[in-house]
């Protein structure tokens, strides 16, 4: 293990040269906001020993070359919205906030591109690009307040990914700062390229521990012309999940299809304080289709009509689409509301093993005492799972969670599955990623990362050690 040195007032004094006294935070009640990102829990906070706040790309490659020269550890940080601990210094150090770069740059609407930097919030992508009559693609539930360069960092997946794919396939090229304080621009405004290593795409949900994306250049796609919420209210689990297949095999191509089981949506409900369709007895596949043109979309909901019919479903609707978004988006508050102590998963396996994955899981939780609150991106066999509390005792939490964690991905792995399909690893689950991932594999990514960052100060102690 690598023994970093201290932030001494030289080094801040230093840093202050760099981004500005107002850019460098060393108070207490200032920094602690960036000891954590979303998980509660405070056995994984890490209070920073200072925190800055570069302007431009320039200023973030002066720290990381300080860095570097003072064997000091860099945890590059976004909004802080991450559900993996990625984000979290957890060697002290300095953490590298880059919510002041938060501009976007150039709008190109003929060919489609937006050139923006790694802090603008991603909704403020989404909405720049529809004032321009376009889409950008990707809508992580998190994208009123997520930074566009974290989900880049994650490679975060979303609502869409089902059509439109994750965030690397959102992206043309980045520019970042590599581990060694250089500047460079990975990938190109290309439709192909077979020209050397794909280093973009390595560097896209590396979580921070190859490189500091400070600017990208993402695609647009035209706005779809016609889109249209579905509510497809199923009896039980399987029946839900099994007619996501019988959607692909139609020949219709869903934007999204998102899946909330009974359990979930009465969580929910009564977090939003509305009633909801079916609430009783329901579980949810929410639907989005998009066309060229209405007759097309009335084709599509016709279609999806008649086999709901065919494969048990209890009722086909056009719901109130703010409402069924806002619930769907809601619910992990829902489940923050319910209990603080919980952990967010997000499994990914093969869609048509999602009925016994999730069955599963909740007969584990039940099992220890914990409560399991079920919803996933069942288009692409996104599993977020939430083990509250429950019945376990405070002082026993850590413990069974871990007994719960590693039966099930005992489980998930043999069916051909992952730790995570959007999240990441973080340090959170540094242990299962090194329990898990073939050792091959491991030793793979322990190469490259002793490649890039010889003195191993950007981000150490996330998704696995080196030793």
């Amino acid at each position: 293990m690598i023994s970093y040195n201290p932030v001494t007032a030289e080094i801040i004094a230093e840093l202050k040269q760099i981004a500005g006294e107002k850019n460098v935070y060393t108070d207490l009640d200032k920094m602690h906001p960036y000891s954590h990102d979303e998980v509660t829990e405070p056995r994984y906070h890490h209070m920073p020993e200072v925190v800055v706040l570069p302007e431009d790309t320039a200023q973030v490659a002066a720290i990381v070359r300080l860095a570097n020269r003072e064997l000091i550890p860099v945890a590059p940080r976004g909004a802080g919205t991450g559900l993996a601990c990625g984000a979290v210094p957890t060697f002290g150090g300095i953490v590298l906030g880059l919510e002041k770069m938060n501009r976007i740059l150039e709008v190109d609407p003929l060919n489609m591109y937006m050139v923006a930097q790694a802090g603008v919030r991603t909704e403020d992508v989404q909405n720049t690009a529809l004032k321009h009559g376009l889409l950008y693609a990707g809508d992580p539930c998190s994208g009123d307040s997520c930074f566009i360069g974290g989900n880049a960092a994650t490679n975060a997946g979303g609502n869409r990914a089902v059509k439109y794919g994750t965030t690397r396939q959102q992206i043309y090229e980045i520019e970042v700062v590599t581990p060694t304080g250089n500047i460079t621009k990975l990938g190109g405004r290309l439709k192909k390229s077979s020209t050397g290593y794909c280093l973009d795409q390595l560097v896209i949900g590396s979580e921070g521990t190859l490189g500091i994306i400070t600017e990208l250049t993402i695609k647009l796609v035209p706005l779809p012309q016609h889109v249209m919420d579905l509510l497809a209210v199923f009896p039980d689990v399987d029946s839900a999940i099994n007619f996501v297949a019988v959607i692909t095999k139609s020949g219709i191509t869903p934007t999204c299809v998102e899946f909330m089981d009974n359990v979930a949506i009465r969580s929910v409900e009564q977090f939003i304080n509305e009633k909801l369709p079916y609430y009783e007895n329901g579980h949810y596949l929410i639907i989005q289709v998009e066309a060229d043109n209405a007759e097309k979309l009335d084709e599509y909901a016709a279609q999806l009509d008649e086999l709901c019919t065919e494969h048990g479903a209890l009722a086909l609707l056009i719901p109130n689409s703010a409402q069924i978004w806002k619930a769907r988006k809601s619910f992990a508050e829902a489940v923050r509301h319910e209990n603080l102590i919980h952990s967010n998963e997000d499994i990914v396996v093969p869609i048509d093993k999602m009925p016994e994955a999730m069955k599963y899981m909740e007969s584990v939780c039940e099992k220890y005492g914990a409560a399991a609150r079920i919803v996933s991106h069942a288009g692409d066999g996104n599993i977020h799972l939430s083990i509250l509390q429950g019945s376990i005792p405070a002082g026993e939490w850590a413990d069974r969670l871990n007994t719960i964690l590693r039966e099930v991905f005992g489980f998930v792995y043999p069916l051909g599955g992952k730790l995570s399909g959007e999240h990441g690893i973080g340090y959170k689950k540094k242990a299962l990623m090194q329990e898990f991932t073939n050792p091959v594999e491991l030793d793979l990514m322990r190469a490259v990362k002793r490649a890039w960052d010889p003195n191993h100060i950007l981000n150490p102690g996330k998704v696995f050690d080196l030793q």
